[in-house]
């Protein structure tokens, strides 16, 4: 059973869309288009360079969570500075990449803010690279070794969960417990481009591997009606939800 606070509790919370738009109007629009229509909307690197963290701000303020994508990664003080100032903010989730000193000057930043209503989660592989690309950047091994140690550095650093491939999810659930959550991107609607991820999956069989949030972007955003299209994967989640362990 889920132990952690930020455990989702109902299918609608496990929806997180990406607001992957160059302009603030766009994502006004998005934010407008799926109200009421998904439990969390992701601000990403895209938006914030565009006004971007100011709209984060404002609908955090407005009751809606917010998850700040930021990807953090830098030398120790930078990183706990960083995080002091975005517990400040009202997000409800932000990333950092998954590297053990990088995860554990998270944590303290965080505690020295005395914020816990923020969680932090750590980016073992990106989903949009496979083996190949590991290769190509100097690290051995396959992805799901990589992924697998970096989500233990995750729960041993205090981190609120970790960010991976819902093909990897089964694996870590086991690993992780009910402690951290697990957040997946690259998840596709059935009959959806995998556009540029890699290690994807649909929302019904992420649920079953032990997801808890899911990010769904563009057969939402891209969608004639992006509200719709939010509903028909919340009708996904709440049956995979629903269907008996195999």
């Amino acid at each position: 059973m889920p132990t952690s606070p930020f455990a989702p509790k109902t299918a609608l919370d496990r929806l997180m869309l990406p607001v992957d738009v160059p302009t603030l109007k766009e994502a006004e629009n998005l934010v407008s288009r799926t109200e009421g229509k998904v439990g969390v909307y992701k601000i990403g690197m895209e938006l914030q360079f565009a006004g971007g963290l100011e709209f984060a701000r404002d609908l955090a303020a407005s009751g809606k969570k917010i998850f700040l994508d930021v990807k953090l990664h830098d030398i120790d003080n930078t990183i706990t500075k960083a995080v002091q100032n975005i517990a400040k903010m009202g997000m409800t989730f932000m990333t950092l990449h998954a590297y053990p000193k990088t995860m554990r000057a998270a944590v303290r930043g965080l505690m020295a803010e005395g914020n816990p209503d923020l969680c932090l989660l750590g980016v073992t592989v990106l989903t949009s690279m496979d083996e190949d690309d590991l290769v190509a950047a100097g690290y051995r091994g396959p992805v799901a070794d990589l992924v697998e140690a970096r989500a233990r550095d995750a729960r041993e650093a205090g981190m609120g969960g970790i960010v991976c491939a819902a093909t990897e999810a089964e694996k870590l659930r086991p690993i992780l417990g009910g402690d951290l959550v697990i957040v997946t991107p690259g998840i596709r609607p059935a009959g959806s481009s995998a556009n540029d991820q890699r290690r994807v999956m649909t929302p019904a069989d992420a649920i079953q591997a032990g997801s808890d949030y899911l990010v769904v972007g563009r057969p939402i955003s891209k969608a004639e009606d992006p509200g719709a299209a939010a509903d028909a994967v919340v009708e996904e989640i709440t049956a995979a939800l629903h269907r008996p362990a195999a």
